[in-house]
């Protein structure tokens, strides 16, 4: 399996799907990047996909401690350097649209386009009472009161009810997988930790910011004020809740494939 190692010792898992425009695909908080297994048919034919787990999720290692939006920026590149890239495009969702905005502002020669899907531009009041909220569930309730509010913030109710049966399998799963809660607990608080938004005027790449009416997680008035605040930000809306590139991944698909066609020409 492929690996490249992060400058603190760190191997960050790493997959590289079919050939062409180069284009980095960085999952939300869950940080791994079977997130993204939906839109691989629509994207395959035209795009070079690399996917990517963050650290503490999925084949990455899981370091105790280390845990920061720079820091998984950083280890992104790190992958970037390693397949020897001067410039890709960014896909990020959620905690991974933060992750891209971090990059896009830190090395904008770097960063062709970003699509920034179900993110934020700052930390407002609301923001941070839902992600203390999650942090208390997490600590007192366990992996499963955990992962079923998840479900509930993530997804659309039709979407949920014809996949009952899997959804209850992720929550068993989550008892075990967050057993010992410490690394996602720390991923949860680098969010309350980091703010770029006094910084997003600077933004000098082609930008889509994608959100979804229907998110009960970031709302998508968060999706509005990001776009404002970009300059000459592209500005759509989809629906499927949070998750909705994994829920509906046809029409995410082609709104990010429009805009690689527009910026290009």
């Amino acid at each position: 399996m492929p690996h490249v190692t992060a400058t603190d010792g760190c191997r960050i898992y790493y997959e590289v799907i079919s050939e062409g425009l180069p284009c980095v695909l960085i999952p939300g908080l869950g940080g791994e990047s079977g997130f993204w297994r939906p839109l691989l048919p629509y994207l395959a034919d035209t795009h070079s996909v690399i996917l990517i787990d963050h650290r503490g999720a999925g084949q990455s290692d899981r370091p105790e401690s280390g845990y920061s939006i720079p820091r998984i920026a950083d280890d992104t590149f790190a992958v970037i350097d390693a397949l020897g890239l001067d410039t890709v495009h960014l896909v990020g969702h959620s905690t991974g649209g933060i992750v891209a905005q971090t990059m896009a502002l830190n090395a904008p020669e770097r960063i062709a386009s970003t699509v920034l899907s179900g993110t934020w531009a700052r930390i407002d009041l609301r923001f941070r009472r839902m992600f203390e909220s999650r942090i208390a569930l997490l600590q007192h309730a366990g992996g499963a009161a955990y992962q079923k509010l998840t479900q509930a913030l993530g997804y659309d109710a039709e979407w949920m009810e014809s996949r009952v049966e899997a959804l209850d399998a992720e929550v068993v799963a989550a008892e075990t997988k967050l057993a010992d809660p410490a690394i996602q607990l720390a991923r949860l608080n680098m969010l309350l930790e980091h703010d770029v938004y006094d910084r997003l005027p600077d933004f000098a790449c082609p930008a889509l910011v994608l959100g979804a009416m229907d998110d009960a997680l970031i709302p998508f008035h968060g999706s509005e004020q990001l776009a404002e605040r970009i300059p000459n930000a592209r500005l759509a809306q989809l629906s499927g809740g949070h998750f909705f590139p994994k829920s509906y991944p046809a029409p995410y698909a082609e709104a990010v494939l429009a805009f690689h066609r527009e910026i290009a020409g």
